[in-house]
């Protein structure tokens, strides 16, 4: 297993490929995109001209794409991993998806003798750059074993969740957290400034109490510093609380926090700023209090 496929060279999979690479594992890739293949073809990669090329010439493939849709493209349409991959072989589908589209992937998969892992990712573009992501991990506990020492070249926190699709539930979980979280440090900022305090001495002063967290030290900074340059984009995470909403709907979960949070994705896109970081939601909040976070 010391050369692996890797489909999906984006925001997250090209710093993925490259801690591969740094880790001592020979790459195949391939991506819509020219550009970090070239990247990573003059770093010693391999390239590979569909998903399919990628599959014929290793037994491990990971994938970091956007979507279900691309998804199900690329594993089972024309040219996909599935038309490559043997039997025994292994995909890690590190995207964050549907929980039900991960079954009917994988059942299609183990047709032809194929395992699946559904090991979506925590941690943002910083946690793929730095090889600390957590991974949250779906499917057999022995062929999870087996891709280990590949997936520690890339995080820190591996968990095998469970059966397949239980990753995919994890992360989806993680998701609720980290969307209504950045919406309760936007509003306390707006409150802190509009209220007639620094919200810098504010933060500060949180970080030392029960309201501590990553989003608050992180993010809460970011947006202090008006740097809404996407680390992890809120077309995204609005894609990503559509799944848990679909799959609350199917459930019969109520989560009023989270359809709320999805109506301010919502706005976002009403006011084009699905493209930039997911913190930017601070911006919509704050046209509806006519205020600006700034320190001082």
């Amino acid at each position: 297993m010391k050369t692996l496929g890797f489909v999906g060279l984006g925001l997250m999979g090209k710093p993925m490929a490259k801690n591969l690479m740094k880790g001592g594992y020979g790459l195949v890739v391939h991506d819509i995109n020219r550009a970090p293949v070239t990247e990573l073809v003059a770093a010693g990669a391999k390239e590979a001209f569909s998903p399919k090329e990628v599959a014929q010439a290793v037994d491990v493939v990971i994938t970091s794409l956007p979507d279900d849709r691309v998804v199900e493209d690329v594993v089972t349409g024309k040219d996909g991993l599935l038309e490559g991959m043997k039997k025994g072989s292994v995909l890690v589908e590190t995207s964050t998806i549907s929980p039900l589209t991960v079954k009917r992937v994988a059942a299609k998969l183990n047709q032809k003798g194929i395992e699946m892992l559904d090991a979506p990712l925590s941690g943002g573009e910083v946690g793929a750059q730095q090889a600390t992501l957590s991974i949250m991990v779906g499917g057999k506990a022995e062929v999870l074993e087996r891709v280990l020492p590949a997936l520690q070249k890339m995080g820190k926190n591996i968990t095998h969740v469970g059966e397949q699709g239980a990753g995919e539930i994890a992360k989806a979980a993680n998701q609720i957290i980290v969307a209504l979280t950045i919406e309760a440090v936007s509003e306390a900022l707006i409150f802190a400034k509009k209220a007639g305090a620094d919200p810098a001495k504010v933060r500060k002063a949180m970080l030392g109490g029960f309201a501590q967290s990553r989003i608050l030290d992180e993010h809460g900074q970011r947006m202090l510093d008006r740097n809404f340059k996407p680390g992890g984009r809120a077309l995204t995470h609005q894609k990503d609380i559509g799944i848990v909403l679909s799959v609350a709907k199917e459930r019969g979960i109520y989560l009023p926090g989270t359809m709320m949070v999805m109506d301010l994705w919502n706005a976002m896109g009403a006011h084009d700023l699905l493209q930039e970081d997911h913190t930017a939601m601070l911006k919509v909040l704050e046209k509806m209090s006519n205020t600006e976070v700034k320190p001082g």
